[in-house]
């Protein structure tokens, strides 16, 4: 076995179980009485471990770590930082000085890129290491994996509000009948779909769902939206926030730029709004959840948070028995029962690829999903976390940032 210590950091947006993997990586590193060094945690991802911000995370309370498992946010903090080529020789000389020979990424497209690299500079100066990603995110799409860890609890948050809203909106008498929801996701509609799963009868919400999978015609959009409304009295909208026109460009971009050079997305909903105010006479209203969709771990999916904290305990065994430069992947074997097994790719084919909804998941209106994605996402949601309470708020934990410090 390599003998030397590891670190654990997070990148990119949080989820509601996002550590729920750390704590998977930090308990199944220090239950292993053959663990061949400490474990450390780089504050702030990869851009906290450039900036020797590192703790030893063996130092932490253990009711801390695994209060981990309920706790959203990113425990270790996170960062969006794209790593230049002096930055990764830099990188190699932290790990040299710290003897780190294990490195555990968590994260999303991005993350995974930066992974790849980081291991591609360790080999190139001919440090050996073990790095492994541990896919995370709420927009579900990294490809060469059935799904992600926080797709399932974002997506059982989303299904609950549309739900709900859906309720108040058929049920109350006000000027204000057709509500639009703005879901997360840039290229690909995985968490706007999941708007599908709250919907029991043919007339309850919601009735119109857009993707960044199809194009998005303004035209097409007031007539759906009519239709429902003359048949019903009311229409629940659900959509992207990175809905394309016909070319292909996002219909409503602030026009920045982020650390990776994505389009930076935003007034969706309020834009549909004003639309269907100004041409149908019809008064709306917009719902926009921001970050309450990859925060709410008060509602997290128990199978999501498991899953998760599986992705940490199985990096940290493929890492140990050798294995290297490859990302943690979930393999299904079923729907009902819902089974899955764990398995691998190779960060290269991950990194920076996006998985989006097959089109044969889409109903041929390009307004709604089929029932192909309904059984694909139904086992993600299922299950309820259950927490600590004080006050009739969860009591979450928070890491310790002057313990253990390096």
């Amino acid at each position: 076995m390599l003998q030397g210590n590891a670190i654990v950091a997070q990148s990119g947006g949080p989820t509601a179980v996002i550590n729920s993997s750390v704590a998977g990586v930090v308990e199944t590193w220090l239950a292993n009485p053959d663990a061949p060094g400490n474990i450390y945690g780089g504050i702030s991802g990869i851009k906290g471990i450039l900036e020797g911000r590192i703790i030893d995370l063996a130092e932490q309370k253990r009711s801390v770590i695994e209060g981990l498992r309920y706790t959203p946010g990113a425990g270790i903090f996170s960062c969006r930082h794209k790593v230049t080529a002096a930055e990764q020789e830099r990188l190699v000389e932290t790990f040299r000085k710290l003897n780190i020979r294990y490195f555990f990424y968590n994260g999303g497209n991005d993350s995974m890129d930066t992974a790849n690299k980081t291991w591609q500079a360790a080999l190139a100066a001919d440090w050996e290491m073990r790095v492994i990603g541990i896919p995370k995110t709420v927009d579900n799409d990294l490809a060469f994996t059935d799904h992600c860890p926080g797709f399932g609890s974002a997506a059982k948050y989303i299904a609950t509000t549309v739900r709900e809203t859906g309720i108040d909106l058929e049920s109350v008498s006000t000027k204000n009948k057709v509500t639009i929801l703005e879901a997360m996701g840039r290229n690909a509609g995985w968490l706007t779909a999941a708007a599908a799963l709250s919907k029991r009868y043919e007339d309850e919400a919601p009735h119109l769902i857009y993707l960044p999978e199809t194009p998005f015609v303004k035209e097409k959009f007031l007539a759906d939206v009519e239709r429902v409304y003359r048949k019903l009295g009311y229409c629940y909208v659900v959509v992207s926030e990175g809905i394309t026109d016909e070319n292909g460009e996002y219909c409503f971009a602030t026009g920045g730029k982020d650390a990776f050079g994505h389009a930076q997305l935003s007034g969706v909903g309020v834009a549909l709004k004003d639309l269907v105010e100004s041409e149908l006479s019809i008064k709306a209203r917009c719902n926009t959840p921001g970050t309450a969709q990859r925060s709410a771990a008060h509602w997290a999916s128990k199978t999501d948070a498991d899953e998760a904290y599986l992705a940490g305990r199985t990096a940290v065994e493929y890492a140990l028995a050798g294995k290297s430069g490859l990302m943690v992947t979930f393999e299904r074997i079923a729907d009902e029962p819902y089974q899955i097994r764990m398995g691998q790719t190779p960060l290269s084919k991950v990194a920076n690829v996006e998985k989006k909804i097959p089109l044969t998941w889409i109903n041929e209106e390009h307004n709604y999903v089929t029932e192909d994605f309904i059984r694909y996402a139904r086992p993600l949601i299922t299950g309820e976390v259950h927490m600590p309470m004080k006050g009739g708020l969860p009591e979450y934990v928070r890491i310790d940032l002057n313990r253990g410090r390096l």
